[in-house]
């Protein structure tokens, strides 16, 4: 099956002589999450926004649905909804008059009856009328969103969607978008709250320095770059780790009362159960073990920092 986005060598370098984005190269299946992490000033905006049309790429090629962005524009753009960073609207138009007007834009016909769903599922179906100036900024952020869906895109781009949002609005609009991938949109996000990419994404991308450092399916990136402990719980704190234990890779809390012990969640063996007999050979008594496991954001922070 063809990639509903395709971006080939897209390079992007502004008349300061910046350069963006380097040479990216992705594609993005239909009907997937894809999350888009990196630093602030990775490249992740620029590339959502030439892929949506509000930025002349340098070089390179991208298409949606088939169509490419620079040739075949409308066909290309009709497809997209785009929930930018920033809340833009006219703050006297009414909430019903802003998703009419958003999707009449597009050239689709009216259709009142899409457009209550969209408010309904975003609880704004009570502010239908109110002006936009009167709402909540958590308010304001769903009818960016409404906005985005009011012409029936089949491709929902999410920059930083839940920025500055209480938790309930978050939960809901999570909930949203597990609704809208299962009628078939595909959603890109960019966020700042991994574990909402951890929760939420089917693929994750990484950035740093205008490039793609990575690209991997969100579980098997956790299973080949994650790291598990096992912590155990002492009865008596040791002063230093003992020397009969000095070629493992372990290590002692400042009080301590924990021996930590990082393994590869990928090897054949973790090494655990020799540990642990080694252990009671040096005399050494534990009262309780967990292990842990790491998060998508401990892997993100790793990934960036090797590649500063």
């Amino acid at each position: 099956m063809d990639p509903i986005i395709s971006i080939s060598n897209l390079v992007k370098t502004y008349a300061s002589g910046f350069q963006a984005l380097k040479g990216v190269s992705l594609d993005i299946h239909a009907g997937e999450i894809f999350a888009l992490l990196g630093p602030n000033g990775a490249g992740k905006s620029t590339l959502i926004n030439i892929i949506c049309g509000l930025v002349t790429p340098t070089g390179g090629r991208v298409t949606a649905g088939g169509h490419d962005i620079v040739r075949d524009y409308r066909a290309a753009r009709a497809l997209i909804g785009l929930v930018p960073q920033e809340i833009t609207s006219d703050a006297f138009e009414s909430v019903w008059s802003t998703v009419r007007f958003s999707r009449g834009l597009f050239g689709r016909a009216p259709a009142p009856g899409h457009l209550e769903r969209v408010l309904r599922d975003l609880s704004l179906w009570d502010k239908k009328n109110s002006s936009i100036l009167t709402l909540s900024g958590g308010m304001k952020r769903r009818v960016m969103i409404a906005k985005a869906l009011a012409h029936e895109p089949r491709i929902l781009f999410l920059d930083e969607p839940t920025a500055g949002v209480d938790v309930e609005l978050r939960r809901e609009m999570w909930a949203m978008v597990r609704r809208l991938r299962s009628g078939g949109v595909t959603i890109i996000l960019t966020t700042h709250y991994i574990e909402e990419a951890e929760e939420m994404a089917d693929r994750v991308a990484v950035m740093n320095h205008g490039e793609v450092i990575l690209v991997e399916d969100k579980q098997t990136l956790m299973r080949k770059m994650g790291r598990r402990q096992l912590t155990l719980q002492l009865q008596s704190p040791l002063a230093c780790i003992p020397p009969g234990l000095a070629d493992r890779q372990l290590e002692l809390s400042a009080d301590g009362l924990q021996l930590v012990y990082t393994f590869d969640t990928s090897a054949e063996t973790t090494g655990i159960a020799s540990l642990l007999r080694q252990i009671r050979d040096q005399g050494i008594d534990f009262r309780d073990l967990q292990t842990s496991e790491s998060s998508l954001e401990e892997i993100f922070v790793n990934l960036v920092g090797r590649h500063r």
